[in-house]
């Protein structure tokens, strides 16, 4: 396990988080909110290691980091994509949003359950959205045992989840709340976990 220390984010820092995640392998990060895991969906059993080291049940799914909106948007069907959908990705993306939206088929990505819908989210974080940028998008979440704190610092981190980590990049201290999270796949605006942005702020950014 490798810690480095991160200002803005370099071309050898992306390529080996890049090579890890790549590998299947779990790398801890510093996020705009609170240090997470990540892993790459796509790669199999990649995930099913991010599940078995928080110590959280599938039915409770991952959320998926993006570089930008249009990877994000990428991600779920097309037709639910309306014009609020790409109001709210355009006016509070990137930052602390996750917005869940029907998946698009085919997609193939281990989340969780259910398997119909995917979260995704732009964070306000360069090294997020470079590494992104480099691997396509990551599953991502808090870097905690399920239902514990999370640690605001990568060395406690390291402390809690290091045995099954490859890397952690120490970003400084992240002493911020988990994101929003809006159900966005059915009618209406859900909230499913509060965070720094209110729903009626997300209900607002969906308007003309």
């Amino acid at each position: 396990m490798l810690v480095e220390a991160i200002g803005t984010p370099t071309p050898a820092t992306v390529r080996a988080a890049a090579d890890a995640l790549r590998d299947g392998l779990v790398v801890a990060l510093p996020t705009d909110t609170v240090y997470g895991i990540a892993a790459l969906p796509g790669v199999p059993g990649a995930t099913a290691r991010l599940f078995e080291l928080k110590g959280r049940a599938a039915d409770v799914p991952l959320a998926v980091l993006c570089a930008d909106a249009d990877q994000a948007l990428g991600l779920a069907e097309r037709r639910a994509v309306g014009d609020e959908v790409r109001r709210i990705a355009e006016r509070l993306w990137p930052g602390p949003l996750t917005v869940v939206l029907p998946r698009r088929p085919g997609l193939g990505y281990e989340l969780g359950r259910p398997a119909h819908t995917v979260g995704v989210r732009c964070p306000d974080h360069p090294l997020i959205r470079a590494l992104a940028a480099e691997v396509g998008p990551i599953a991502t979440t808090s870097a905690n045992h399920h239902g514990e704190a999370t640690p605001p610092t990568a060395a406690g981190v390291a402390a809690t989840l290091g045995a099954g980590l490859a890397l952690v990049l120490d970003g400084g201290p992240c002493p911020g709340q988990p994101s929003t999270v809006v159900d966005a796949a059915g009618p209406g605006w859900r909230l499913l976990r509060s965070g720094e942005i209110a729903l009626a702020a997300v209900e607002a950014a969906a308007r003309p």
